[in-house]
């Protein structure tokens, strides 16, 4: 018995066959303006988080206070 073969080379990710779609798709400008909106979503959901952990330390604060 032979053992298999040993691929050389990685078996890209997902996000990695995307990007490599994305870029024979759209055009230099488009793929900029395309991951600066999703840089900006990322961080509205970011910031959205850390209200709502801000909140939750607030009520707490003042449920002890109580």
């Amino acid at each position: 018995m032979q053992a298999a073969p040993v691929r050389a080379t990685a078996i890209p990710s997902f996000t990695d066959a995307l990007r490599a779609v994305e870029s024979i798709l759209m055009s230099g400008g488009q793929r900029t303006a395309r991951r600066n909106a999703w840089t900006s979503v990322m961080e509205d959901r970011r910031r959205a988080r850390d209200r709502v952990e801000a909140q939750r330390v607030l009520d707490e604060t003042l449920s002890v206070r109580s």
